[in-house]
């Protein structure tokens, strides 16, 4: 099974799923107990005034590729950027304003580091003020027998996981969003679909391109506050 093939697959499924029933992790990402209270990486929290064209450039990541985004064909509102952004939050905060679907990463001084997203339906989404409690890169991603159950020819495939890659829905990096230490089953994270940004299509949680989700993945660090409008 190619991973394009599983790319199309699990974008098709919404395998980001927002109900606790529908949601199984690796015990490794949900254990908050012993995960590490880390600090951006040095190069994150310099003032970002790079070409979009290399902002958005082929990488190579952990042995994955990651193609390129041809900058002349996106909606310039989606290029990241520093922006102006008024807000009562210190910086190092997410916000994330579902309706006009963009991620402002807060930084002092009135500026905030802003990203596109795609969104889910916000009757499914979360509303309010959580914590980032993990950042994983690569995440496994695991369908539960209740999913399988109700959908064994869509999940039953996958019953054994997706190994972080490619084509698993959630991309080359994870940052999850819990709620008074408890798991809200949401996420911030990558998309193997382009094309979704901008847009309401996932099944509730927030995804970014790839080059987006690994630059504010180097940003943010576990403990971090996340407010989501």
């Amino acid at each position: 099974m190619t991973w394009a093939f599983l790319a199309v697959a699990l974008f098709m499924l919404g395998a980001c799923s927002t109900q606790a029933e529908d949601i199984e992790i690796a015990s490794n990402d949900v254990d908050i107990s012993s995960a590490a209270y880390d600090t951006p990486s040095p190069a994150a929290t310099a003032d970002s005034s790079e070409d979009p064209a290399y902002s958005y450039r082929e990488m190579n990541d952990a042995g994955f590729n990651i193609p390129a985004v041809d900058v002349a064909k996106m909606n310039p509102d989606h290029i990241r950027r520093e922006v102006d952004f008024e807000t009562t939050e210190p910086p190092g905060t997410i916000v994330v304003d579902q309706r006009a679907r963009f991620l402002y990463y807060v930084r002092p001084g009135g500026k905030a580091i802003r990203y596109a997203v795609g969104v889910g339906p916000m009757s499914r989404s979360f509303h309010g003020t959580a914590t980032i409690a993990l950042k994983r890169k690569w995440p496994r991603w695991v369908p539960t027998a209740n999913m399988i159950r109700r959908s064994p020819e869509h999940y039953g495939r996958f019953r054994d996981g997706v190994d972080g890659g490619p084509g698993n829905p959630l991309g080359a990096r994870a940052l999850y969003i819990y709620k008074d230490g408890q798991d809200t089953y949401y996420r911030v994270h990558g998309t193997n679909a382009p094309s979704s940004i901008g847009k309401a299509v996932s099944a509730g949680c927030i995804r970014l391109l790839a080059q987006d989700i690994i630059d504010l993945y180097d940003r943010v660090s576990t403990g971090s506050r996340i407010v989501v409008q």
